[in-house]
């Protein structure tokens, strides 16, 4: 322990370390520490360095923030898309940080290589990405922390004291799950995609862990294997409590059912990388990256994305339908009509669009006599923990369909009629 901490004192250099060592050794707290600060002081346009809190021992828990910092929103002024990712809950799991580390590096040096696909991405998205969970059991080459905490059971969903060393009277009793469940609910809440990296089983594993059960948004997690499959990898990709073996208090589970991010626990392979050989570690992990590109370049597909198409009114009925772009599924959504103080004057029934589908909704109750705009309002997956969203309509696709002209006898009820045929009677008395 003396020897780590005085280690850790020791001065570093001001640069990035060379090629020859980042290809072939794995990264330490003290080498990372020189790489991460070096793309900040060298792509201040793209790279944000900031620190999520400390671990145990107090080590920065860097995280590489990357975007094209030029403007805070897309183009057409929506917000950037959020992905988060984080790499070494097990100290010992190198190749998994290393992942988390060539995501990183590929999307800075493309960008200011001028690659179209990482200058795209930058323009859209927001990348967070702690590459080093648990850099004091790096220290030790060990897969716990310097508790003798497995940290990948230790997180506040099904915390179980049944599993191996999950944590110290509860959940989130270690600084380095504390601190990054803190990061996600405070700076990336509205990520479209949570990957944690991880090594020793080449497998891509998704929600649940605790249960055997698929989870509710099982269409969103077999599209992406099936799309992976036949254009990228045939990387396995299941529910991690059959895919590989049941396990609570994971930050995968985590990630998913309380942020309501899709998640995926990426496990790298380490049988096939000895350290100091003539095979690189961008080879090694060349066709995970891809799939990271892939889940990255595409991350605005997975939520719910609906698109209004036509609003009809015909006197009080209103009828509506609605495309999903994205490949999540919603439920509970509802068109609403909105004053200018945002007060709801009319709200259409719940209704639901499956992925990649369409609906037609006939509802009533509406006054068209009303002032006011119209509002999408939907939750980006089915999961519970899904952030609900509320989207404006374009009033260009609303059309308003007039009831067909009525005689002036129309506008009376038959009480004023009958008083106006004997008003017509007296009057025509001799």
């Amino acid at each position: 322990m003396l020897a780590v901490m005085m280690l850790a004192t020791i001065p570093i250099a001001q640069a990035q370390q060379p090629d020859i060592v980042q290809e072939h050794w794995y990264h330490t707290y003290p080498t990372l520490t020189v790489d991460v600060n070096a793309w900040a002081d060298d792509y201040p346009e793209i790279v944000d360095l900031t620190s999520a809190g400390t671990t145990e021992l107090g080590k920065q828990l860097w995280v590489v923030r990357i975007s094209d910092w030029s403007n805070e929103t897309k183009a057409d002024g929506t917000e950037k898309d959020i992905v988060y990712i984080d790499g070494g809950h097990h100290g010992n799991e190198h190749l998994g940080t290393e992942l988390a580390f060539l995501t990183a590096e590929w999307y800075i040096e493309n960008w200011d290589s001028g690659n179209e696909e990482a200058i795209r991405v930058l323009q859209n998205t927001e990348l967070h990405i702690l590459i080093l969970l648990n850099a004091d059991g790096n220290d030790f080459d060990t897969r716990w922390n310097v508790n003798q905490i497995d940290l990948n059971r230790n997180y506040d969903h099904h915390w179980s004291e049944e599993e191996t060393q999950s944590g110290r009277g509860g959940p989130f009793s270690e600084s380095e799950t504390f601190n990054n469940a803190k990061y996600m609910n405070e700076v990336v809440s509205r990520a479209d995609l949570y990957v944690t990296m991880h090594t020793g089983v080449w497998i891509m594993l998704h929600p649940w862990g605790y249960i055997p059960d698929q989870p509710i948004d099982w269409e969103l997690f077999h599209f992406i294997r099936d799309d992976v499959h036949a254009n990228i990898s045939d990387i396995p990709i299941r529910n991690a409590n059959q895919g590989l073996y049941p396990n609570s208090g994971t930050s995968r589970d985590y990630g998913y059912g309380i942020m309501g991010f899709p998640t995926f626990t990426f496990e790298t392979d380490d049988e096939q990388f000895l350290l100091g050989t003539t095979q690189s570690l961008s080879d090694r992990l060349g066709e995970e990256l891809e799939v990271m590109r892939y889940l990255i370049d595409d991350v605005w597909y997975w939520r719910a994305r609906l698109v209004v198409n036509s609003i009809e009114i015909n006197d009080q009925e209103v009828t509506f339908s609605v495309d999903n772009l994205g490949r999540a599924t919603t439920r509970n959504a509802t068109l609403n009509f909105i004053n200018s103080e945002n007060e709801t004057l009319w709200q259409s029934d719940n209704f639901t669009v499956n992925a990649t589908n369409s609906t037609t909704i006939t509802t009533d109750g509406f006054n068209p006599k009303q002032e006011g705009t119209w509002q999408l309002v939907y939750q980006k997956r089915v999961i519970d923990a899904s952030l609900f969203v509320s989207e404006p309509v374009d009033s260009i696709v609303v059309k308003t369909t007039q009831a067909e002209d009525e005689t002036w006898l129309g506008t009376f009820d038959i009480s004023s009629l009958i008083l106006v045929l004997l008003a017509a009677a007296y009057l025509r008395k001799p």
